[in-house]
């Protein structure tokens, strides 16, 4: 039932393509399919292991991507009519699915997807694992190349480089409550433990910031393009949500400037510079008692924008992301 629904989703949005593109679309979308595997009620993510329970909220879920997906493809119809075009990004070791952020940016800005490092004006590292290989960027100007490690406890360094105090700490000998998270990307299997206690191998400490308010607490997804963070999404979700992906209760966008001070900007942007991330997105904590900001999580295969909010934000964060995008594209050509 969910794949005839996904499947009739698409054939809509298929219709806003040129006739000569529809059949390809459909091809590419059983294609997307093979990403994903179903087994007694869990939906895994084959590349990552990322996994969530098939119930009514991931269907809900999925079914408003497909909404904003439908926009976004009237979007490149619309370009294609206009002639609007933009430069061509070559993408390796991985091609990334449109239900990441670069794609919606890139079909909004009318950009294409290059099959050949010769057709290419760009070449985008796009790798969605933890460690990733070192790679050539074929002599094209490359993007995300630096970044091959966001482990928990590389970006926890990387953090403490850049602000100067620790998010990190030692389970044997810290004292009180503190977060257990594995190293790999996107598990969202975070909880929170009592200290001292022994670590285990492949998990990751860190101290327990409280965002706490009244009943709810809150995150700041923030998109980072050109190393300098470009928006951010307030995210407010129960505390027994804290390490679930999708249960946002509320999603409101606002301009960095508007949650970061100047300063905290520059040690943003120090951060993303150590870390090598050209493109992508920041999970970062304010703690409620020393009015710290902490960089929890580094993403450089981010799925956006965030869903739980309207589809004119949702429209909004992809024009302001790809206008900020082909800002980026300009530079590197000057």
């Amino acid at each position: 039932m969910q794949l005839q629904s996904k499947d009739k989703s698409i054939a809509i949005s298929a219709t806003s393509l040129p006739v000569s593109q529809r059949g390809t679309a459909r091809r590419k979308f059983l294609g997307w399919l093979s990403d994903f595997e179903i087994s007694g009620g869990i939906l895994r993510v084959k590349k990552t292991g990322a996994v969530a329970r098939v119930n009514g909220d991931l269907i809900f879920t999925v079914g408003k991507w497909l909404r904003y997906y439908a926009v976004v493809r009237a979007k490149v119809a619309m370009n294609w009519v206009l002639g609007t075009s933009g430069p061509q990004i070559w993408f390796t070791p991985e091609t990334p699915r449109p239900w990441y952020m670069i794609r919606s940016a890139m079909a909004w800005s009318g950009m294409r997807v290059a099959k050949q490092p010769e057709q290419a004006d760009f070449a985008f590292y796009f790798d969605d694992s933890t460690w990733s290989p070192q790679a050539s960027s074929k002599g094209l100007r490359a993007f995300n190349f630096g970044c091959r490690d966001i482990s928990k406890s590389h970006v926890g360094r990387i953090f403490e480089q850049a602000f100067g105090y620790p998010l990190l700490i030692d389970p044997a000998t810290h004292s009180g409550l503190a977060v257990e998270k594995s190293e790999i990307n996107s598990l969202h299997d975070g909880k929170i433990i009592e200290c001292p206690c022994q670590p285990r191998p492949g998990y990751c400490y860190q101290r327990l910031v409280d965002t706490s308010d009244g009943d709810r607490i809150t995150d700041f997804r923030t998109q980072c393009i050109g190393r300098m963070p470009v928006l951010v999404w307030i995210k407010t979700r129960l505390p027994a949500d804290r390490f679930v992906s999708i249960a946002n209760i509320d999603v409101q966008k606002r301009n960095p400037d508007e949650i970061f001070s100047a300063d905290e900007i520059s040690q943003i942007s120090k951060f993303l510079e150590l870390s090598g991330l050209d493109w992508g997105t920041l999970d970062v904590l304010r703690d409620r008692n020393d009015g710290r900001i902490y960089i929890v999580d580094a993403n450089k295969t981010d799925v956006g924008p965030v869903l739980n909010q309207s589809m004119r934000d949702k429209i909004a964060s992809t024009r302001l992301i790809a206008a900020s995008l082909a800002q980026l594209m300009a530079r590197a050509t000057r």
